[in-house]
């Protein structure tokens, strides 16, 4: 089972991170706790999103609405990614015909 962090936790662990500022990030969607009794949780995939949040605030001074656009195109771009990836593997396992048939159509269909 992946480790729960506590908000105390998730402050001392990413650098620039304070408690209004996760505040602020929660509001805006930017990241969503975990729903715990006492108080929420925090994956560590959600850690690493918050110090991407927070490099991204700090250098190029985006906040709210335009930084959870950003960290959101980051998302569709991750996930364009994965079915890159999956394509990829599916054409990777047809016969070599069907993959030299393949490339040949991406071939042609490439700009001059």
């Amino acid at each position: 089972m992946s480790r729960i962090y506590t908000e105390r936790e998730v402050i001392a662990r990413v650098p620039g991170l304070s408690g209004a500022r996760l505040l602020r990030f929660i509001e805006a969607e930017i990241v969503l706790p975990i729903r715990r009794v006492p108080e929420p949780g925090f994956r560590a995939v959600d850690l690493a999103r918050l110090g991407l949040a927070c490099e991204l605030a700090d250098q190029f001074d985006l906040e709210g609405e335009a930084l959870a656009l950003v960290l959101s195109l980051v998302d569709q771009l991750h996930a364009r990614r994965a079915e890159l990836r999956r394509l990829l593997g599916a054409v990777a396992a047809q016969p070599p015909e069907v993959r030299a048939q393949i490339a040949a159509a991406l071939a042609r269909g490439r700009p001059d």
